[in-house]
Formats: C-alpha cells, sequence, structure tokens
C-alpha cells in the first residue's frame, strides 16, 4: 500500500511534465473508450438528437471533471483564491496562471473525444438525421411528413430492412458524415493554429510577469505540500507521545518487548524541537488555524 500511496503522490505533484502525462494518458483513454463503445442509435424521431449530442457531449465533461481531480493544483487554486487575507496578500496573477494553467490541461482529453467523435461521425448523423432537408434527397418524394421523419429518424440504422439498400439513407448519411469531418477538421485546425500562436507569440508579451506567475505558483504547491509533511511528522510524533503518555504504568512490558522508551525528562531533539510548547489537541487546533487565517508573510529577513 505504500507504494501506491507514493505513487499516487509522484502522480499529484506540481511537475508539469507529470501533468502532461497524465493529460496524455487521459486523452488516449478517451479515444479507447470511444473505439470500444459500441453505438446503438435508437432511431427514433424524439430520440436521436438527445442521443447523439449526449455521447458527444456528456462523456468530455466527465474527462474535463478528471482532469480538474488529477491536477493536485486545482485544489491549490481554490484554497489559494478561498483563503482570508491574513499577514499575505493574495496574488491575483497567480491565482489567473494557476487557474489558466489546470483548465488548458483538463481540456485536452475532452477535445480530442469530440474531435473523435465529429472525424467518426455518427453522432452527428444520429443527432441531426432528422434535421436535414429531404428536398435534397430523391426517394423521399409523395411520402407523408410523418413518414419522412421516421424514415430520416432510420438514416443512421443501415441494418433497419427499411432502409438496408435505400439509396436515400446512403446519401442523407454522406451528407451528414461529410459536415461532421469537415467540422471535426476545422475544430482541429483551429486548435493547432492557436496553439502555435500561443507558444510563439508568448515572447511578446511581459516575460517578467508570466515567470514571476510561474514560480510562486509552484511555491504555493510546494508551500503546501511541505507544510502537511511537516503535519504528518508532527501528529506521529504526537501520537508517540500520546502512547507512551497511556502506556506508562507499563514502561516493564513495553521494554521486554524492545520498545524504546524515553525516561522522564528525556525526549529526542527532533521531538522537542517540533513539540515544543505543544501540549494537548486545543494548541495544535489553535496552530493550524494560525496557519490557515494568517499565513505568514513571505519576508524571512
Amino acid at each position: 500500500m505504500d507504494r501506491f500511496r507514493i505513487i499516487f503522490q509522484y502522480f499529484q505533484s506540481n511537475s508539469e511534465s507529470v501533468m502532461n502525462g497524465i493529460c496524455g494518458l487521459l486523452a488516449l483513454a478517451s479515444v479507447k473508450m470511444y473505439t470500444c463503445f459500441d453505438f446503438s442509435c435508437p432511431c427514433l424521431p424524439q430520440y436521436n438528437m438527445a442521443y447523439g449530442l449526449g455521447i458527444m457531449f456528456v462523456p468530455p465533461i466527465a474527462l474535463f471533471l478528471c482532469g480538474l481531480i488529477l491536477n493536485r493544483q486545482s485544489l491549490v487554486m481554490l484554497e489559494e483564491w478561498r483563503r482570508p487575507q491574513g499577514r499575505r496578500a493574495k496574488d491575483l496573477s497567480v491565482i489567473r496562471y494557476m487557474c489558466s494553467s489546470i483548465i488548458q490541461r483538463a481540456m485536452v482529453a475532452p477535445l480530442v473525444w469530440i474531435v473523435v467523435t465529429l472525424l467518426d461521425g455518427k453522432c452527428l448523423i444520429c443527432a441531426f438525421s432528422c434535421s436535414v432537408d429531404p428536398d435534397k434527397f430523391v426517394g423521399f418524394a409523395n411520402i407523408s411528413p410523418v413518414q419522412v421523419q421516421q424514415l430520416l429518424a432510420k438514416v443512421p440504422c443501415k441494418d433497419d430492412e427499411l432502409m438496408r439498400n435505400n439509396t436515400s439513407r446512403k446519401a442523407v448519411s454522406r451528407y451528414l458524415r461529410c459536415w461532421s469531418q469537415a467540422l471535426g477538421w476545422s475544430i482541429l485546425l483551429i486548435l493547432i493554429v492557436a496553439a502555435f500562436l500561443a507558444h510563439w507569440l508568448r515572447p511578446c508579451f511581459n516575460q517578467d510577469t508570466l515567470l514571476q506567475a510561474r514560480h510562486w505558483s509552484n511555491y504555493i504547491d510546494i508551500e503546501q505540500k511541505i507544510f502537511e509533511e511537516t503535519c504528518c511528522e508532527h501528529s506521529r510524533l504526537f501520537a508517540h507521545k500520546c502512547i507512551l503518555h497511556f502506556f506508562k504504568s507499563m514502561q516493564r512490558e513495553i521494554k521486554l518487548h524492545s520498545f524504546s522508551l524515553p525516561r522522564e525528562g528525556e525526549t529526542a531533539e527532533g521531538e522537542e524541537d517540533l513539540l515544543r510548547g505543544i501540549i494537548d489537541q486545543d494548541q495544535v487546533n489553535k496552530l493550524l488555524k494560525m496557519w490557515y487565517y494568517e499565513k505568514p508573510p513571505l519576508d524571512i529577513s
């Protein structure tokens, strides 16, 4: 379990390479999920659009939330935004940088899912088969509007007996697939151009502000992790002290089991440093409350 905990903490770190790797894995997972997904359009006029658009947009929302959950910086950013002013001023530029970084990474997998669904075309065909103009296609003449809607709704169902060899179904399907693929390639091209411009135009803007925001963003994350590690170490030593105090009447049995019990007034140097002046629960709660409400200023002079 310790190994899994260490691995999980490692993947929760603020390292950009690790977060980029997680985003890549989520993107690959989204593609794999879509290829393994059994797409079955209901082929009913009142359900086609809801089903098609649901498959296109509901999984990206779940992937986006997963990206936020796996990014440790999202929780750090919320804590920094919500914490009281205290003795340390809050820098809104740092919070904005953290927010933009989190959203950019979390949007990778959802965008990959949407682009893949558009390039495949099944979702858009299912969603908008009933919305095409039947006058543009032969085979729908001399049919009542209700029957036209029923036939258009069955366009995604190529195994249906009425539409299996229907040339109009193939024409409508090709028409919608062309629009879907054109939209998918357009979105992909826009994303590539936007990434290119963001990469090459970034040096043209104020670099010192960006460097400061990146530095203090990393600092806030590292400070939070070190504080949590220190709290864990203090909790271990405090629990050690409480247990020794509880078993004070059993020193002989504890010594027989080779448990190192310090004598009265003797403490390890590390314990003395961490536990100096802290002897009960109220003092620990007061320390944690002070850290939250009155974070020390970033000045060690």
